[in-house]
């Protein structure tokens, strides 16, 4: 839709005329407005940068079902209040897919810092998952390690009856943050497993953020072995700080009491909206969120950001002067977090489906924040790897007008990854990446660390990539035999 300025007046033509004409003229004439693909993105972003329902859908979810860990009553609440979004959007069904979660809660976390003369709290949040000290102190002298390698290379004597403090910082030389984020992320999902391998009584783990704030982040940690022992993150002023004290004292203590404790699994759901194809209803387009955060914060940006623009994705396709082709659907998943529950519900379900003849032939995953969009990325191992690179560059025209000109082989996400072996052709959206893990799993991750302009961009570029697989499609990939 282009927009143009006379005397001060905004003057809405031609796309806007027609749109009114195919409505006046009933369904059979709008079926014959063909806008090209570029006037079809113009009208999209249109109508999420001027009349959008993503802001005030995030300002909802966040305000009225925060800290949405799966299993917990806030992530019910989100969960119907989703629900009620995509049938205001106009969604043509909306359905609840059941799945069993893990519930965990964090309860009360008190850490304190002691070196000879001093005693002071220390910024500390508990990871997802740990375990708790019943009630008791804990207390212990501080070792300290350069990463999760260098703890499986110590020596038990330096590492038993101690707590492992990980210091690890993100490589700042990275431009893409998320290679940074993924080259220690180990030190927090798996260090207290390690440690308590070699007798720790705990770990420290430096947050995984490039920031230098007082915000500890959790995040989800995995126990693969039956001694398990509590693990946090400490803020990265802390940690250099922490650092600081035990270059210039051998000794410094950490006393800890957290009453974190597992709830076993709980029944919740995924959120399911669909708007029907006008001529092949049975091939799936996908695009989704996860609907559950980390308790620390309000889940805005992880993935509120995400929920919202599939939800504005199908608002705006469902607006369209003409349906798409193929059937879109908005799938909010449960328990990305920490188990990842939701996705593969949704994915055995997609392969019931597939031996029915309802075919997924394209998913995409918003889960990096409600930044400045980018591009988009694309699973190349999967079956739908080669379609989807050569989908990309076949609209590109259409997207780089809109700054989407980033295109990377970085996959999909944890959620519409699990679709792989239906052979769809799986992307993610990627917006900027500088700030996301200033709030990633951490209390600043709030509805006001989102710009507005931002989020309804990203929305649009969301809904851009499915309008145009739902109106051209990719070869759907072949049913699997009953």
């Amino acid at each position: 839709m282009r927009i143009f300025t006379f005397c001060g007046i905004e003057l809405r033509v031609l796309s806007l005329v027609l749109g009114f004409l195919t409505l006046g003229f009933g369904l059979g004439r709008a079926q014959e407005f063909k806008p090209t693909d570029a006037d079809a993105v113009r009208e999209i972003y249109d109508r999420a940068l001027v009349n959008g329902a993503a802001y005030e859908n995030l300002r909802r979810l966040c305000k009225e079902a925060p800290a949405r860990l799966s299993g917990s009553e806030n992530a019910e609440k989100a969960v119907h209040l989703t629900a009620q979004m995509l049938k205001e959007a106009g969604a043509d069904t909306v359905w609840l897919q059941p799945v069993m979660v893990p519930a965990w809660e964090r309860g009360e976390t008190q850490v304190l810092l002691k070196s000879p003369g001093s005693q002071r709290p220390l910024e500390a949040v508990a990871l997802g998952g740990s375990i708790g000290t019943n009630g008791q102190w804990l207390e212990a002298e501080v070792v300290e390690l350069p990463g999760i390698e260098a703890l499986k290379s110590a020596p038990a004597e330096q590492i038993a009856g101690k707590i492992v403090f990980l210091n690890e910082a993100m490589e700042p030389r990275n431009v893409n943050t998320f290679a940074s984020y993924g080259a220690c992320g180990g030190n927090r999902v798996f260090g207290a497993d390690e440690a308590g391998k070699k007798g720790a009584v705990a770990v420290l783990v430096r947050s995984l953020t490039l920031s230098e704030d007082h915000h500890p982040h959790t995040g989800v940690m995995i126990y693969r072995s039956e001694l398990k022992i509590p693990g946090l993150a400490i803020s990265t002023v802390e940690a250099g700080r922490l650092s600081q004290m035990l270059a210039a004292s051998a000794s410094v203590r950490v006393g800890l009491r957290l009453s974190c404790r597992d709830l076993g699994m709980k029944p919740s759901y995924n959120v399911i909206g669909e708007l029907r194809g006008r001529q092949f209803p049975n091939e799936i387009v996908v695009a989704g969120g996860h609907l559950d955060s980390w308790d620390t914060g309000e889940g805005a940006h992880d993935d509120g950001a995400g929920c919202i623009h599939s939800i504005e994705a199908l608002r705006i396709l469902a607006k369209m002067p003409v349906r798409p082709k193929r059937s879109f659907r908005c799938v909010l998943f449960m328990n990305e977090e920490n188990g990842g529950m939701g996705a593969e519900a949704y994915a055995e379900f997609a392969a019931q489906e597939q031996t029915k003849g309802i075919l997924h032939v394209a998913a995409i995953e918003s889960d990096r924040g409600g930044f400045t969009p980018r591009g988009f990325s694309y699973d190349a191992q999967g079956l739908g790897g080669s379609a989807a690179k050569q989908f990309l560059d076949r609209f590109s025209e259409a997207l780089t007008p809109y700054q989407l000109q980033l295109i990377t082989t970085e996959g999909s996400g944890a959620d519409v990854g699990k679709l792989h072996s239906t052979g769809a052709a799986l992307f993610g959206f990627l917006p900027d990446s500088q700030r996301y893990f200033d709030v990633h799993h951490a209390e600043t991750d709030r509805f006001e660390n989102v710009h507005k302009r931002e989020l309804e961009l990203g929305a649009a570029a969301v809904a851009s990539l499915s309008y145009l697989l739902c109106q051209y499609g990719i070869t759907p990939p072949t049913p699997a035999k009953k």
